[in-house]
C-alpha cells in the first residue's frame, strides 16, 4: 500500500513530465483492476454491435471509425508539460470523437489507442487499461456527448455546444480518474481527502487544458459538419443510430 501511495506521488510531483491523465501499471490493486475491467465489459460489448450495425447501413462507417481511433490515438498521447508544477497532461480526443461516431464507438477506438499506447509508449498500462479505458473512454465519451445534447437543446450555437461537449469530457475524464486512484489508494487518509488532493494536483494542468481541448473540440466539429459534410456526420441518441440535425 505504501509503495503504491509513493509512486503515485512521485507520478503527480517529480520534476519529470509524468501523464495525468492514465494511470500506470502497478498503481492499482488486482481487485481494483479486475472490477473497472469487469464495469467497462459492457461498454465495450455495445461499442461492437453499434459498430457493427452501423457498418450494415452504412459501408464507409467503419472507415470512419478508424480515423476516429487513428486521432484519438494521436491527441491523447500529446503531452503538455507544465514546468510550474512539473507535470504533464494531454487532451483526451474522446469529446469529438462521440459527436462524430457516438459515445458507444468511442469506447472501442479509446480501448485500442490505449492499448497501443500501453504496449509501445509505457503510457498507462495493460493491468490498468479497464481503470484508463472507463475514465477516458465511458465518462469522457458519454458526459460530453451528452453535454452537447443538452446544449443543443437549449438552442446553444453548435460552435458554443461543441465546446462544452470538449471542455465536459476533458474534465469528465481527470474527475473520474481522481475517483479511481483515491479509491484504491485510500490508506490513512479518507476518500474525500485523497479525492480531493488528486484534484487539486491535477487540476492546474487539466483545467486550462480542458478549455484548450473545448475549443480544438469546437472548431474541428464545426468544420467537419459545415464543410467537409462526411457520410454519417451527426449525433446519435446514445447509439442508437438516430441522427440529429445538429447543424439547425
Amino acid at each position: 500500500m505504501h509503495y503504491r501511495r509513493l509512486v503515485l506521488f512521485a507520478a503527480l510531483v517529480a520534476a519529470t513530465p509524468a501523464f495525468a491523465m492514465h494511470i500506470t501499471e502497478g498503481i492499482l490493486s488486482a481487485p481494483w483492476a479486475g472490477f473497472w475491467f469487469v464495469l467497462v465489459a459492457p461498454f465495450f460489448y455495445w461499442g461492437l454491435q453499434e459498430i457493427q450495425h452501423r457498418s450494415e447501413d452504412d459501408l464507409r462507417y467503419k472507415s470512419l471509425v478508424a480515423l476516429v481511433g487513428a486521432a484519438v490515438f494521436i491527441i491523447s498521447c500529446m503531452p503538455v508539460p507544465v514546468p510550474i508544477v512539473g507535470t504533464c497532461s494531454h487532451p483526451a480526443g474522446t469529446g469529438l470523437a462521440a459527436l462524430i461516431i457516438g459515445p458507444w464507438a468511442t469506447v472501442v477506438v479509446s480501448s485500442i489507442a490505449l492499448t497501443l499506447q500501453a504496449l509501445f509508449m509505457a503510457h498507462g498500462g495493460l493491468t490498468t487499461l479497464g481503470a484508463n479505458l472507463f475514465s477516458m473512454g465511458v465518462a469522457g465519451a458519454f458526459v460530453g456527448y451528452a453535454a452537447f445534447l443538452l446544449a443543443r437543446r437549449l438552442r446553444v450555437p453548435l460552435f458554443w455546444a461543441a465546446f462544452v461537449a470538449g471542455v465536459t469530457a476533458d474534465w469528465a475524464t481527470y474527475t473520474l480518474t481522481s475517483v479511481e486512484l483515491a479509491s484504491a489508494l485510500q490508506g490513512e487518509k479518507t476518500f474525500s481527502q485523497l479525492f480531493v488532493a488528486l484534484l487539486i494536483a491535477f487540476s492546474p494542468t487539466q483545467l486550462p487544458l480542458g478549455i484548450l481541448e473545448g475549443f480544438l473540440t469546437a472548431i474541428g466539429y464545426q468544420f467537419l459538419v459545415k464543410r467537409l459534410q462526411l457520410p454519417g456526420l451527426g449525433t446519435w441518441d446514445l447509439g442508437l443510430a438516430v441522427r440529429s440535425e445538429v447543424t439547425k
